[in-house]
């Protein structure tokens, strides 16, 4: 009765957490439209971008974007919506609701096999900008990837990529995918439950979480992939993750509109790159600070590392990106994967 009584305690703090970054995200979507510098006016084109989380710091700039008004200075109406989830945002971009997607790259790969033509048009990290943590509880057994078999890891969502992150390291280190439990949690306050409760005994997550799990003592990094370093050494080169991806078709009928989505995000990126962590933290909606404005500026000056400055596909990424599908995924493993699809440079290479 107490585990059934547990698991009940847990699914509502989940529904709880889903239904307010929902209503945050529609409430930031709506009014943020019209706010920030940069000029534009009127109420422009209008596009829809599902976010795989709009207070992730690693989707950051969609809503930095906003908030320096430079859709606007595009002549752009942009309507921000977020899933809690990478894969989510995949399934409405592919179903037609939103005609943009800020979520990893990954998903081009691995839409592509199911024959479903998918680019990432800017791209804004060159690492995953993921942290693998472990529970207090766990924290003296589970020392790396090695020790995988037989636990139950978390993951944003099954299918996400903080799902196929964890299943290569598994396989990297010699742990089959059967041999451990993806547990899809969200992240943010589900997440920590799940890790202070023991229904997870470590996972994937990104800050803010990362910073508040460290805050609040419910478990240490087991493996930082923040930074290209970390990258380059937990899966081989470089990773890119965080991107603008759109289908084909419509990026094909929309090469204007397309355009005016890079230039706004390029500018972004490069912005960020020229201020500090505190400074992108005050641009930031306040309630994502949570109430804890040094924590949030602290996990966003660790994120920071793992974005792009140009928007640009890092030489070598899609390589690894497939090498690592390829390790776990039996379908992208037998199928011809044309990385020359999965991405462009055309409107990145055309931003003045």
């Amino acid at each position: 009765m107490r585990k059934t009584a547990r698991y009940a305690s847990l699914a509502a703090a989940g529904l709880l957490a889903l239904s307010s970054l929902t209503a945050c995200a529609n409430d930031a979507a709506s009014s943020t439209a019209d706010t920030g510098s940069g000029g534009g006016g009127g109420k422009g084109e209008s596009v829809k971008i599902m976010v795989g989380g709009l207070d992730k710091v690693i989707y950051l700039p969609a809503m930095l974007t906003q908030r320096l008004g430079y859709f606007r200075a595009e002549g752009l109406n942009v309507q921000l919506l977020s899933e809690p989830a990478g894969v989510q945002a995949e399934t409405a971009l592919v179903s037609g609701q939103v005609q943009g997607a800020v979520g990893f790259y990954d998903h081009t790969l691995d839409l592509q096999v199911k024959g479903k033509s998918v680019e990432s048009v800017v791209q804004f990290s060159h690492a995953p900008g993921e942290v693998e943590v472990v529970s207090g509880k766990a924290a003296g057994s589970l020392t790396s990837p090695k020790d995988f078999k037989g636990r139950k890891l978390g993951v944003t969502g099954l299918g996400s990529s903080t799902d196929f992150l964890t299943k290569y390291l598994a396989v990297k280190n010699g742990v089959k995918v059967s041999e451990f439990t993806s547990v899809a949690v969200g992240a943010g306050p589900t997440f920590i439950a799940a890790l202070q409760n023991g229904a997870i005994d470590g996972g994937m997550t990104t800050d803010p979480t990362v910073a508040t799990i460290l805050d609040k003592k419910a478990g240490k990094i087991l493996l930082d992939m923040r930074t290209p370093q970390g990258s380059q050494e937990a899966l081989g080169g470089p990773y890119p993750s965080s991107s603008l991806y759109m289908q084909t078709d419509w990026v094909n009928g929309h090469k204007d509109t397309v355009q005016k989505l890079v230039n706004a995000f390029v500018k972004t990126l490069k912005w960020m790159s020229t201020h500090s962590a505190d400074e992108i933290a005050a641009k930031m909606p306040a309630d994502y600070s949570q109430g804890n404005k040094t924590l949030y500026a602290q996990a966003i000056k660790s994120t920071l590392p793992m974005f792009t400055d140009d928007g640009v596909m890092p030489e070598g990424g899609p390589e690894t990106v497939e090498k690592v599908l390829k390790s776990f995924n039996p379908n992208i493993k037998n199928a011809k994967v044309d990385l020359s699809k999965t991405y462009t440079t055309e409107f990145v290479k055309a931003v003045k």
